[in-house]
């Protein structure tokens, strides 16, 4: 249980504003859709994207150190914001 709080709050905090949220969001204002189906859709989606992750990074974290991940992880994270902010 100790793992779960902290990769909750990570994901949840991650993902409040982002593109996916947004288009939740945007289906949700359809008057032709029903929310609960969007509710499901969205949360399939997510908990299927979430688990293809999970599955990759495990296979990724046989060849590759932890420590190396965090590094690219963070370089990753770095250069998208760069890039987030500087471009034209």
């Amino acid at each position: 249980m100790k793992a779960l709080i902290p990769v909750f709050i990570s994901i949840f905090l991650a993902e409040l504003g982002d593109k996916t949220q947004l288009a939740t969001l945007l289906f949700a204002t359809e008057k032709n859709l029903s929310r609960w189906q969007v509710f499901l859709a969205a949360a399939a989606a997510l908990t299927l994207s979430s688990a293809l992750a999970v599955l990759v990074g495990d296979q990724v974290s046989r060849f590759v150190s932890p420590k190396a991940l965090k590094i690219a992880a963070g370089i990753g994270f770095v250069a998208i914001g760069g890039w987030t902010l500087f471009k034209a």
